[in-house]
């Protein structure tokens, strides 16, 4: 049986400790390819490349079955909030 969903996020959450986290199965089920969304404290200091790094090193044994990981953000809890916050402030206008 491929990664699941619930394993990647099972990995991440125990290594990463995120306050947001997102995991979505983009291989129709089968468990061949994943998109994240991770906003982790450990990303603090952390250029791109590096936070990449450690989540690719968070999943080292689901990477031997994984055949894409698309990375779409990796933040810390500061620059998440913010964006966070907007969204929930902004006045929405009835037409």
């Amino acid at each position: 049986m491929g990664v699941t969903k619930e394993l990647v996020e099972a990995s991440l959450t125990s290594k990463l400790n995120p306050v947001h986290l997102e995991v979505i199965d983009t291989s129709g089920g089968c468990g061949a390819s994943f998109a994240v969304e991770i906003v982790s404290e450990q990303f603090e200091g952390k250029r791109l490349l590096e936070r990449h790094r450690i989540v690719n090193a968070a999943l080292e044994q689901e990477m031997k079955e994984i055949h894409a990981l698309s990375i779409k953000k990796t933040q810390t809890p500061q620059q998440w909030k913010p964006a966070s916050q907007d969204s929930a402030t902004t006045p929405t206008t009835d037409a």
